[in-house]
């Protein structure tokens, strides 16, 4: 029989729950995670809040999570790469390495993807707010030199690098970023160090914008207070050679369109409901939209830039809970009154 172990488990809206979950068999090619830390992402989020996002539902009880670090407290016969005691930044990204898109190096498209915490297939992908998790050891990177809390942010670091990398080419370039949360910070902290030349921040939450100020850029704007300002880079056609809409609702979206300059470039970040598309102004001004979805291949690059101190998200790790306190990171995460940016979860 199967060891039972305690894991923070969403059955529908604001109903989370902290009940065992028998651990997976252990496998010679496997590694065995005690869990250390878990970030509460915006994905947790929509399902404690509204028991989904846009048309993606829950249908059976699921374990959340996708951000998480641990320790190595058991490994397979045939795993040689890494030693008990190890700490480990774990990938959520666990693609079949078969379909067609892996085959080309898209494994973030694949058709068969293992992903942490996602209602998207049914049966749902039971998530990592566990206490323990086995996993793959091609998920696992080192994350000698720095913290577990710090290790649990390389997924939305990841993300961020991801949808940078779809900019191409970000120096000498003027930047507008919309939404501050943890992913539009962490795109403002990835945008800065790749030489832009004028970076803009908004957010409707002078709280969001509190942790985007110290970063420094050049500008902070709380479009639900000063939307002339906004509205001023509309003019001629727009402003920006490159939009990050971070935010996932349709104003974000409209703005995006709004400020981007002719033949400027929008990555959609973002993911909310569907959004009403404002297609003749995007038609018009012969705007490129680009979707970004997930990561792969950025995870351990995700790591190496926290161990060589280029990228530093210390800063923005606000609020931490032990695992029975659970709802109430939750609760936190969700309250626009405090300044959090990313709170986490302590599993040990």
């Amino acid at each position: 029989m199967n060891l039972m172990m305690k894991s923070i488990i969403i059955h529908s809206a604001y109903d989370l729950r902290i009940q065992n979950y028998p651990l997976e068999e252990f496998g010679e090619n496997e590694i065995e995670i005690t869990t250390s830390v878990g970030g509460v992402c915006g994905t947790d989020l929509h399902y404690y809040q509204d028991g989904g996002f846009g048309a993606i539902k829950l249908k059976e009880p699921m374990i959340l999570g996708h951000e998480v670090s641990g320790y190595i407290s058991k490994l397979g016969s045939n795993v040689k790469k890494f030693k008990e005691g190890d700490l480990v930044a774990i990938s959520p990204s666990r693609p079949c390495n078969k379909c067609k898109y892996c085959s080309l190096g898209l494994q973030n498209q694949c058709l068969n993807m293992r992903f942490y915490g996602s209602a998207m297939p049914f049966p749902h992908i039971q998530g990592a707010f566990r206490e323990k998790l086995i996993v793959r050891p091609e998920q696992c990177v080192l994350a000698e030199g720095i913290s577990p809390s710090e290790a649990a942010m390389a997924e939305p670091l990841s993300v961020c690098l991801h949808a940078t990398s779809k900019a191409k080419n970000i120096f000498g370039k003027k930047v507008l970023i919309i939404g501050s949360g943890p992913i539009g910070t962490l795109c403002t902290l990835i945008v800065k160090r790749s030489g832009a030349s004028q970076i803009v921040v908004t957010d409707i939450k002078d709280n969001s914008l509190y942790f985007t100020k110290k970063i420094g850029v050049n500008e902070l704007i709380n479009v639900k207070k000063n939307v002339d300002v906004l509205n001023a880079y509309k003019e001629q056609k727009g402003y920006f050679d490159i939009t990050f809409e971070c935010s996932g609702t349709e104003n974000g979206l409209k703005d995006a369109i709004e400020t981007t300059k002719t033949n400027g470039t929008i990555i959609q970040v973002g993911l909310g409901s569907n959004l009403n598309f404002p297609l003749v102004t995007f038609t018009s001004k012969e705007l490129k939209y680009i979707g970004s979805f997930r990561f792969h291949q950025e995870f351990p690059l995700a790591i190496d830039l926290m161990q060589k101190k280029i990228i530093d998200v210390k800063p923005f790790i606000t609020h931490s809970f032990k695992m029975d306190e659970a709802e109430k990171a939750f609760k936190v995460a969700l309250n626009p009154d405090l300044k959090s940016m990313k709170t986490q979860i302590n599993f040990n």
